[in-house]
């Protein structure tokens, strides 16, 4: 008898669960933690305290014009390092050929020695795999038949800023690398790159105000990939 009832009982549950009757929802446990609440970085501060008219009264924003966005955590690293960005040159044909009259790192030669140091690593990491670690294309991809057409530095007509301007944004089938790299790092890699090209001669000639100079940059009207 009890086994009839119980089957019974499924048989309701069942038949109700497959009914068209609208239901509202049920109470969500921690509602806060199923729907997120969006906010602002640079909302007003008191968005926590509404009974409060400003966040004036929240010490820990005071310093920073009430807004909820706090500086860095102690010890974080900068992404602009100094005044090496912005990079005004547009990621276009057009931005690339201006590109080429930036012939001098920004990164000046006082640490010249260190920076293509760095930059060999870098470029070993990130570059080498196609481009091959002399430069000459001839990467562990390209030699396992698995790509091709990639190019000789020696044979291209480029300069430390068109270098740069790759790196940056990418071009034809290459990817941009600028989410890999520091902008300090875009360049020392560039300045290798360059030393490459140049046999192995120093890749900076003088500080650099060579970024500061560059003429004005184009609309960007054609992309270059």
């Amino acid at each position: 008898m009890k086994k009839i009832a119980l089957f019974i009982g499924l048989g309701c549950v069942l038949v109700s669960s497959c009914s068209d009757k609208k239901r509202k929802s049920s109470i969500v446990f921690m509602p806060d933690m199923y729907y997120a609440t969006a906010y602002d970085p640079y909302q007003k501060a008191n968005f926590e305290y509404p009974e409060r008219e400003s966040g004036s009264d929240v010490p820990v924003f005071n310093d920073h014009y009430n807004m909820s966005a706090l500086e860095s955590v102690d010890g974080t690293v900068s992404r602009t390092e100094g005044d090496l960005l912005p990079w005004t040159f547009k990621n276009n044909n057009a931005g690339y050929a201006q590109a080429k009259s930036v012939t001098v790192s920004p990164l000046g030669n006082v640490n010249q020695a260190n920076d293509l140091e760095r930059g060999k690593k870098l470029y070993a990491q990130n570059c080498a795999v196609c481009h091959g670690d002399a430069g000459d294309g001839q990467g562990n991809i390209v030699k396992s038949k698995a790509y091709s057409g990639v190019p000789t530095y020696g044979e291209r007509d480029i300069t430390v800023g068109t270098v740069y301007h790759v790196i940056m944004y990418g071009k034809n089938a290459m990817g941009a690398y600028s989410h890999h790299l520091t902008p300090a790092d875009r360049w020392r890699v560039a300045e290798y790159v360059m030393s490459l090209k140049n046999g192995g001669a120093t890749a900076t000639e003088a500080t650099a105000t060579a970024v500061a100079e560059t003429p004005e940059a184009a609309p960007a009207d054609e992309t270059t990939n």
